[in-house]
């Protein structure tokens, strides 16, 4: 893919590895984590609106991933550990930071691993069927803080819990940007199909 595995292997050598020596850390990261670089390239695409800063956030988010790969906590949800790497790659980016902050706080799974209330719903059916250029256009109008809830829910199938620990907010603030995200995603569908009509993002 994208991906200079090279390099992040490269990395990891650089790193003090835990259990099984770097091969074994090495193999197990591919089995655990690159399995999801599909997903992390739907949601940085979404998040970024360009081919360009997607791959390069995927590839980014990989390096940091494989860095801090000992922190992770086997059985845990991993896509959702890495879409949160990703989120916070995205956001230093925006602002400038350079994106070798260090994560080792910031990454530690939450205490009870990954647990939530599944976010089912129509919306997610819909838009996996809807996929193309006018969902892309819609979701890249919606504020930042609506259109990821929206991708990680209804694209991603995370819950409320991990949506949370990836947006770093209350879990009531993720159901209410989730709701709202929604209501704002179809009234830009309308604009795009019948141009002329407004919606107010508050």
């Amino acid at each position: 893919m994208f991906l200079c595995w090279e390099r992040a292997a490269r990395l990891g050598g650089e790193v003090e590895a835990t259990g099984p020596g770097p091969q074994g850390r090495r193999r197990e990261f591919e089995e655990v984590a690159l399995v999801h670089l599909g997903a992390l390239y739907g949601a940085a695409l979404r998040l970024a609106g360009n081919q360009a800063e997607a791959e390069d956030l995927v590839q980014d988010t990989a390096l940091r991933a494989y860095e801090f790969f000992h922190q992770f906590a086997p059985g845990t949800n991993c896509k959702a550990w890495l879409l949160r790497i990703l989120y916070r790659t995205f956001l230093n980016r925006r602002r400038g930071v350079r994106v070798t902050v260090a994560y080792d706080d910031d990454l530690a799974p939450p205490a009870g691993g990954s647990l939530g209330t599944t976010v089912g719903n129509p919306e997610e059916d819909f838009l996996r069927k809807a996929t193309g250029e006018e969902i892309q256009r819609a979701l890249m109008v919606l504020p930042e803080k609506f259109r990821l809830p929206v991708i990680l829910a209804d694209l991603e199938g995370l819950t409320y819990r991990e949506i949370a620990e990836v947006c770093g907010c209350p879990v009531g603030t993720v159901m209410s940007r989730l709701h709202r995200g929604r209501a704002h995603l179809r009234e830009a569908l309308r604009e795009l199909i019948e141009p002329g009509r407004s919606g107010e993002w508050a």
